[in-house]
């Protein structure tokens, strides 16, 4: 009882536009069932600088990115500010940000907060990160194993069980195994149909997520993938004055399946779980960016916003106001689109997770 009464206290204060939440009232229920840390796998959704330590041309460690982030400074962050996790951090009552795993400035204490494993370019299929040089999942979940070890000497053997049993575990990628895998490099097309290459991917999510159980996991948040169609560089390349209808198609598809394979991990592993419908919050803003308070939701805010992005941007200025715009950059969304999809996750975790 006590409990609906909370989630009751933050539904009504939702504006119709964004599901914006009562942080006093989202910390209240995570202290109460012991949320430890957030700890994130993924891509550059979620990747908070780790790409800054790799040889790739997949960094945004540069201005413009970060314009609007403490201090203006460029942290490795695909977007002009901070990302969804930084804000569910926030909202749970941990820091402002999530630091990534490997920065070099990262701090004993901070372990127990949380990190992020992510890698920017990566995908389900360790191949798509392989592509651009960067982290794959195995690899983001090896250096998991490590912040355990690192944990078990600060904390002791308890403490870091306790941690890593009670933390919230993200994981957000599959959009480039599509755009940056399937649609652009050979192999995978060659080996695979559509159908049998999304299977594939799902195979691949089945064995992260059994892993990231073993390791300790057990309340997990999965992004769907974004809508393909409705990219700026996507309808460029395209030659799509709206959003791409069958690229769409096979996103909407893909998701679709997500969600009957994460279902079917909640059984098989005794998880708690939830998937942020990023597809359709996406696709509305975009058609009808004013239902988010956004006024542009064809292009993104630095460049032409049609084509730049990553080692593209830099150099390039941007708009004055990333506030209006749902995608900073010609693949990646704003802050202010991050903190509406942060939002959306911390709903779904309070609805699914308690």
């Amino acid at each position: 009882m006590e409990y609906l009464m909370v989630k009751i206290m933050i539904l009504a204060t939702m504006p119709l536009f964004s599901l914006a939440v009562d942080i006093p009232v989202v910390r209240q229920v995570a202290s109460k069932y012991n949320v430890s840390c957030i700890l994130v796998f993924g891509d550059s959704s979620v990747d908070s600088g780790n790409n800054n330590a790799l040889h790739t041309t997949m960094k945004s460690n540069f201005p413009p990115y970060g314009k609007d982030f403490f201090d203006s400074r460029p942290t490795g962050r695909f977007s002009n500010g901070r990302l969804a996790t930084d804000f569910v951090a926030e909202a749970v009552g941990y820091r402002k940000v999530i630091p990534p795993f490997l920065d070099p400035n990262l701090k004993p204490e901070d372990l127990q907060y949380g990190v992020s494993f992510a890698s920017a370019a990566a995908g389900f299929d360790d191949y798509t990160a392989e592509v651009s040089n960067v982290l794959p999942v195995s690899k983001q979940l090896e250096y998991f194993a490590h912040y355990k070890i690192h944990l078990r000497r600060q904390v002791g053997e308890e403490r870091a069980e306790f941690i890593t049993r009670n933390a919230l575990y993200i994981i957000s990628m599959g959009t480039n195994d599509f755009l940056q895998n399937y649609f652009l490099e050979p192999t995978r097309p060659k080996q695979f149909s559509l159908e049998e290459f999304e299977n594939f991917l799902l195979s691949r999510f089945s064995k992260d997520v059994e892993e990231m159980h073993r390791l300790g996991a057990r309340r997990l948040i999965v992004v769907g993938v974004l809508p393909l169609g409705c990219i700026p560089l996507i309808k460029t390349i395209r030659g799509a004055e709206g959003c791409d209808k069958s690229l769409n198609g096979v996103a909407d598809a893909f998701n679709a399946k997500l969600l009957h394979q994460l279902n079917f991990l909640k059984t098989k592993l005794g998880l708690r779980t939830a998937l942020v419908d990023v597809y359709g919050m996406i696709q509305r803003a975009v058609t009808n960016p004013k239902q988010y308070g956004f006024i542009e939701g064809s292009k993104g805010c630095v460049g032409t916003g049609t084509v730049e992005y990553a080692d593209s941007c830099k150099g390039v200025n941007s708009c004055s106001d990333p506030d209006k715009y749902v995608f900073w950059d010609a693949v990646h969304p704003t802050q202010k689109m991050y903190k509406i999809i942060a939002d959306e996750a911390i709903a779904a975790f309070l609805n699914n997770f308690f």
